[in-house]
C-alpha cells in the first residue's frame, strides 16, 4: 500500500530552504517528490550552477552540429559517421532530460516532481546510459574491423546493418529499464518523499521506501554488470587489439589517434563509482555522490564531440565551414 503525501510548503528565514509537512492519509497513491538538490551545499548551488551551465551549453551545441554535418552531408552516410550522429542524439537526449531540471533546482531551490514524472525521468537516465553504452561498444567494433580486418569492412558493415543495430541497442535499454520501474511500483512508501538529489535515481527512490529494497539493489547491480559492465569488456578488448595493431604501423598521428580513444574511460570510470558508491559508499559524502551522478551524465556528452567530432577531419572540415567555406573546400 502507498501513502498520500500531502505538502505544505512554506518559506523559512534563509532563501532556498523549504520546511515541509507531511502528513499520511488512508489513500493508496504517491503524488510527488521533492528534489532537493545537493545537501550541503544549498548556499553555493547558484555559483554551481555557472559552470554546469556552461557545459551543458557546450555539450548541447557541440553535438547538435555533429549531427548537422552527419545528416546534411551524404558523403557521411558511412557507418562510422552514423555511429557518431546516434552518440550525439543520445548526449543530446540525456543532457535535456536531467540538466534543466537540475539548473531549476540550482537556481530557484527544491523542486516538486510528480509520481509519474519522476518515473519516467529515471526511465529515460538510465536507458539513454545504457544506449550510451552501446553505441560506444558499437562504435569500438567499427574501429576494430576498419583497422584490424580493412578487406571485411564493407561486407560486415552494410547499411542495413546500422539501422539493426540502432533498433537492436534501443530494445536491450528498454528491456533492461522496464524491470527496474516495476520494481519501484511494488515498493511501499510511507515515510518521506524527499529525494536528495538533483534528478530521479534509482537508488535515491528505492531508499525511501518502509519495505526492503534489496531486490531493487540486485537487479540494478547484475543488469550493470551485464550490460555495461559487458560492454567496457568488450571495448577495452578491442581497443587493445587496435592498439597493438597500430603499434606496427609507422603513422605517428594514428598512434595519436588511438590513444584518443581512450577518453571512454572517463565514462565508465565516472558512472560505476558512481554506481557502486550509492549502493556501498555509506561513509562518501552526500554531496559528493549527487555532484558524480551529474558529471557522468554531463562530461561524456561534452568531451564526445571534441574527442570524436573535432578528431575526425571531414566532420572538422564541415563545421570550419560554416564559418569560413574557404578553408573547407581548401581542407578537403
Amino acid at each position: 500500500m502507498y501513502s498520500t503525501y500531502f505538502l505544505s510548503v512554506s518559506h523559512v528565514t534563509d532563501l532556498g530552504h523549504l520546511s515541509i509537512r507531511i502528513s499520511n492519509s488512508t489513500s493508496t497513491h504517491l503524488t510527488a517528490f521533492l528534489l532537493t538538490g545537493l545537501p550541503g551545499l544549498e548556499d553555493f548551488q547558484i555559483w554551481i550552477s555557472i559552470p554546469f551551465s556552461f557545459v551543458y551549453l557546450l555539450a548541447v551545441i557541440g553535438n547538435d552540429l555533429m549531427m548537422a554535418v552527419v545528416v546534411w552531408d551524404r558523403k557521411l552516410h558511412e557507418p562510422m559517421y552514423l555511429f557518431l550522429a546516434m552518440l550525439a542524439l543520445n548526449d543530446v537526449l540525456l543532457c535535456n532530460v536531467t540538466v534543466p531540471k537540475m539548473l531549476l533546482i540550482f537556481w530557484r531551490g527544491p523542486s516538486l516532481a510528480t509520481f509519474p514524472a519522476c518515473l519516467t525521468q529515471m526511465f529515460f537516465v538510465h536507458a539513454l546510459f545504457l544506449s550510451e553504452s552501446a553505441v560506444l561498444l558499437a562504435m569500438a567494433f567499427d574501429c576494430y574491423v576498419a583497422v584490424c580486418a580493412p578487406l571485411h569492412y564493407a561486407a560486415l558493415l552494410r547499411g542495413s546493418l546500422i539501422s539493426k543495430v540502432g533498433l537492436a541497442l534501443v530494445a536491450r535499454s528498454v528491456a533492461v529499464v522496464i524491470p527496474g520501474i516495476l520494481l519501484i511500483l511494488w515498493l511501499h512508501f510511507c515515510r518521506s518523499n524527499v529525494i536528495h538529489h538533483t534528478y530521479c535515481e534509482n537508488m535515491s527512490i528505492a531508499k525511501l521506501a518502509c519495505n526492503s529494497y534489496a531486490l531493487n539493489s540486485i537487479y540494478g547491480l547484475t543488469a550493470a554488470l551485464l550490460t555495461t559492465g559487458l560492454d567496457f569488456v568488450f571495448i577495452s578488448l578491442s581497443y587493445w587489439l587496435i592498439l597493438r595493431t597500430v603499434f606496427q604501423l609507422p603513422s605517428r598521428e594514428a598512434q595519436t589517434k588511438a590513444f584518443g580513444t581512450c577518453v571512454i574511460l572517463i565514462f565508465y570510470t565516472l558512472a560505476f563509482f558512481s554506481f557502486f558508491t550509492h549502493r556501498f559508499g555509506n561513509h562518501v559524502p552526500r554531496h559528493v555522490l549527487i555532484l558524480l551522478a551529474n558529471l557522468y551524465l554531463l562530461v561524456p556528452p561534452t568531451m564526445n564531440p571534441i574527442v570524436y567530432g573535432a578528431k575526425t577531419k571531414e566532420i572538422r572540415m564541415h563545421v570550419l565551414g560554416l564559418c569560413n567555406p574557404t578553408k573547407m573546400t581548401q581542407g578537403l
